[in-house]
């Protein structure tokens, strides 16, 4: 029992797949520009605009810069690892599909199963920041959804007091994007691509005049001395110190989510072996560069006491409505463009999501039902459908904290897996073509686990059991009808 499950995919098979053509497969429509701004649309996004404000607020204070540059790092390791599994297994499915090839059946599944909270429930916490900017949107028209008609049912407006029924909002998005990808990758990419460029230029423009707003008392001390901050919820969070920084950097993670996004695609890319690590790296690097300046004028310009209160809800907007005098044009310009960034951001996310579970499906560990595809556009749109059902039970009954903490954990101990798999490949099929070498592997994986394994410490225990319960629900679908069902269980 115990060698069936961690039997491997032969990558012989995998490739082979991925070489296929014709009725039943992926189109191959996207090139290296696309897969970049692809990644970008993905990485730029309610980790930036929702999720930065959030982590000063609870974890670092104006350090937050220091954790994004610590989650950077860990996504540089974890980046090189998929750039080189995504240049010799050109196969959707991603971190899924590296681990069936190398560690098994089992750690396959825990992968894919795990995947699900970086893009599904992902784009469960994009949607529900979406929801928040539209309210924002609607106030320059003099409307405005109603409290308990936008929020969770565990949410409270402190100054009302009244509670949160459904994010009705948030459910609408997903509805729409999901219908969008139903239609076709190359059609929903190029949707992107223009809310990519618009989405750059609002980091920009927030970043350059922005500066000149920056309040040098609001980076004093720049590391908070060590102490714990409780949320109006009741959450304890550890903050300032080294502590926060690597729980800020476990929160801000969720910022970088999206540069892997683009390796669901391989089979959909032109040409993987010279696209697939182009992409991912380009993306990546793009994103850090702004990241850091962004955080550094965001947390220069309001106080942490800000993004504690009236400020942690469109933080950006709401920074510059009032401390950059005369420039409420770009408040409301950046309120606008960041509702369409936020779509894009859902669109990547759902995406990934159903080329993971495509994957899983053509393997047998999920119904058949995922893998089909629609008989004109030849997308899995009965998957993407399930999905948006999943996606929306989180983004209207869950409050965005706990999801966007649930997605990062989940998504960085993926990215523990990544790391470790590209070492094992090395040793065990070194003879495999690579597009592209992960240089010093034995070093870049070790400290990408390392890295990783620190901002899943950082999240803290409460993080641990959402990750733990998750797994173990996924461990009884596996076992009752996964393991059952794996094609590799019937040649056997």
């Amino acid at each position: 029992m115990a060698s069936s499950l961690f039997r491997t995919k032969s990558i012989d098979r995998l490739l082979a797949e991925g070489a296929a053509t014709g009725e039943g497969t992926l189109k191959r429509t996207l090139g290296s520009g696309a897969l970049i701004a692809l990644g970008i649309g993905a990485i730029i996004g309610a980790g930036l605009f929702v999720r930065t404000a959030a982590a000063i607020a609870d974890r670092a204070g104006p350090s937050v810069t220091i954790a994004f540059l610590v989650a950077a790092l860990g996504c540089a390791f974890a980046g090189l690892c998929y750039a080189e599994f995504a240049s010799m297994i050109p196969i959707a499915g991603s971190a899924y599909t590296y681990s069936y090839a190398t560690m098994g059946e089992l750690v396959a599944w825990i992968i894919g199963w795990d995947l699900i909270l970086e893009y599904a429930v992902g784009a469960a916490t994009v949607a529900i920041a979406w929801s928040e900017y539209l309210n924002k949107v609607l106030e320059f028209f003099g409307l405005h959804i109603p409290y308990q008609w936008c929020h969770s049912p565990f949410q409270v407006d402190a100054a009302t007091g009244v509670a949160g029924i459904i994010n009705l909002p948030a459910v609408l998005v997903l509805s729409l994007l999901t219908a969008l990808l139903v239609r076709g990758t190359q059609e929903s990419a190029w949707v992107n691509n223009i809310i990519v460029i618009t989405k750059v230029a609002i980091v920009m423009l927030v970043i350059a005049l922005g500066w000149g707003f920056i309040n040098p008392a609001n980076h004093t001390p720049y590391i908070p001395a060590a102490t714990v901050y409780t949320t109006p919820e009741g959450i304890s969070h550890a903050y300032g110190g080294v502590m926060g920084i690597l729980g800020a950097a476990g929160v801000v993670f969720f910022a970088y989510i999206g540069f892997d996004a683009v390796s669901t695609a391989a089979q959909e890319a032109k040409d993987p072996k010279r696209d697939m690590p182009i992409g991912i790296l380009g993306s990546l690097v793009v994103c850090t560069v702004l990241y850091v300046l962004f955080a550094h004028v965001l947390s220069g310009i309001a106080t942490v006491d800000d993004f504690r209160s009236t400020g942690r809800e469109a933080s950006v907007a709401f920074a510059i409505s009032k401390y950059m005098t005369g420039y409420d044009w770009l408040a409301k310009f950046v309120t606008v463009a960041i509702l369409a960034g936020f779509s894009s951001v859902i669109l990547v996310m759902l995406l990934g999501q159903s080329r993971v579970f495509y994957s899983m499906s053509k393997d047998g560990l999920v119904p058949k039902f995922f893998s089909d595809l629609h008989p004109r556009h030849q997308t899995p749109y009965k998957s993407n459908w399930f999905f948006f059902v999943f996606t929306a039970v989180f983004a209207a009954f869950v409050p965005g904290d706990i999801v966007g903490e649930m997605t990062s954990i989940g998504t960085l101990f993926a990215f523990m897996l990544v790391c470790a798999g590209v070492w094992i490949m090395r040793v065990r099929r070194p003879d495999i073509p690579r597009g592209f070498r992960v240089p010093a592997v034995q070093f870049v994986a070790i400290a990408g686990i390392v890295t990783c394994g620190a901002m899943v410490y950082g999240l803290g225990w409460t993080n641990w059991l959402r990750l733990a319960g998750w797994l173990a629900i996924g461990m009884l679908i596996y076992f009752g009808y996964g393991k059952q069902h794996s094609h590799l269980n019937a040649r056997a």
